[in-house]
């Protein structure tokens, strides 16, 4: 996990308190992305689903011993030694909490970043330019069926790529870290968008251009 450093989630609370994981302060308003995300959509997504995650997260660890006085990163890789519901619930309650933080980092009020020299130039050699990025991901963003995300990773080698994992499964995990390491994510769960765009996930994926956090994407290439 060496090669994730800088990228995965802190946690300042004491490994030892009986409820170790934190509702991370969201770094903008509700309303700062409106129109593109409406500020209701935005507190029930991060107050109610994000904050839900990090409240079952915590009553799965108070329950379950092997899972204490470890780190969120821990956890997120942890794929032996336990019971198959405790594992499917830690992968739910992990993940759904690493993910959603990764992603309101990776977006900030419009017009204050734009892409960086490594991320046009990585996208040129993955997929001949910002453009063929762009549709891409759109692409992906529409071929996962039901709940799940969308990822850009970048691989050992430097190169770019686009993935998709299931609910809330991440590169990090085990699963799939032959993915590289994540450098932007969207979620596609219909949460994330429906009240505005109802079923048309496009709109909202082609919506979030205007409010991606370039210079973040920019400091997790290498």
């Amino acid at each position: 996990m060496a090669g994730f450093a800088g990228l995965l989630i802190k946690n300042d609370a004491i490994l030892t308190d009986p409820k170790p994981f934190v509702l991370p302060i969201l770094p903008y308003s509700y309303a700062a992305f409106e129109p593109m995300i409406d500020a209701k959509t935005m507190e029930i997504h991060y107050s109610k689903h994000h904050g839900g995650y990090v409240d079952k997260l915590n009553a799965l660890v108070l329950k379950e011993k092997i899972l204490q006085g470890k780190t969120l990163e821990y956890l997120l890789t942890l794929d032996s030694g336990l019971k198959p519901m405790v594992a499917q619930d830690l992968k739910n309650y992990a993940g759904g909490h690493w993910n959603h933080t990764f992603y309101w980092n990776g977006f900030t009020i419009p017009g204050k970043t734009v892409p960086g020299k490594k991320t046009i130039s990585g996208m040129t050699k993955a997929f001949g330019g910002f453009d063929g990025f762009i549709q891409a991901f759109e692409k992906a963003s529409l071929s996962v069926f039901g709940s799940g995300w969308v990822w850009l990773t970048q691989k050992s080698d430097g190169t770019l790529a686009i993935h998709t994992t299931p609910n809330q499964d991440n590169p990090l995990m085990p699963a799939y870290q032959e993915f590289g390491k994540p450098v932007f994510g969207v979620d596609v769960w219909e949460h994330a968008y429906y009240l505005k765009y109802q079923n048309r996930r496009i709109d909202y994926i082609k919506a979030l251009w205007n409010i991606v956090n370039w210079e973040k994407m920019e400091s997790l290439l290498s």
